[in-house]
């Protein structure tokens, strides 16, 4: 009679070691979305005056207050920070996608750095330029997706792709 010993501290050890960094960035990623409801209430710690005053600095602001340039920050910053995680763990292909709303919260992050006046109106027309290509791209990700799908032969797929198209023959073959 054969009995298969097994190891079970080994298998465990070997496991931990080879996915050791994956835990360790998994858990930082888990920290980061959990301690997100703190880091955005951060700006009542700020000072309620347009100067902010210490031994080290003195700085002002065109807003009413530092609490509320802080409110205007962490409001855009928090989910920028949420959005490019999610960008960069997401594994899908409609990823992409993201990036759209990931570019609005930088343009507003952005605006409000720069203490503009217009805050949260132009963006959108930043956006477009942005949106002109990478809309059109997903959709055709998506339609070749499904087209690879639905018809099983690959070698037509792969022909396809191997032609060369001009622009236009690209976006006539987007709505086909």
């Amino acid at each position: 009679m054969m009995v298969k010993s097994t190891n079970k501290s080994t298998n465990t050890k070997n496991r931990f070691k080879t996915g050791n960094s994956s835990f360790f960035l998994g858990s930082v990623i888990v920290l980061i979305i959990a301690s997100t409801p703190y880091l955005f209430y951060t700006y009542e710690s700020l000072p309620d005056d347009q100067v902010w005053e210490t031994y080290f600095f003195r700085i002002t602001t065109s807003f009413p207050s530092w609490i509320s340039f802080a409110w205007y920050f962490v409001g855009k910053a928090i989910p920028l920070l949420l959005l490019l995680l999610w960008f960069f763990t997401c594994k899908h292909w409609w990823r992409w996608i993201i990036l759209v709303p990931i570019a609005m919260y930088s343009f507003q992050l952005w605006g409000v750095i720069n203490e503009s006046n217009n805050l949260d109106s132009l963006e959108l027309y930043y956006l477009i330029p942005l949106m002109l290509v990478l809309v059109p791209s997903v959709y055709l990700i998506r339609a070749k997706l499904f087209h690879s799908l639905n018809d099983k032969d690959l070698s037509s797929f792969e022909k396809e792709l191997s032609q060369e198209k001009n622009t236009w023959q690209q976006i006539k073959d987007l709505f086909q």
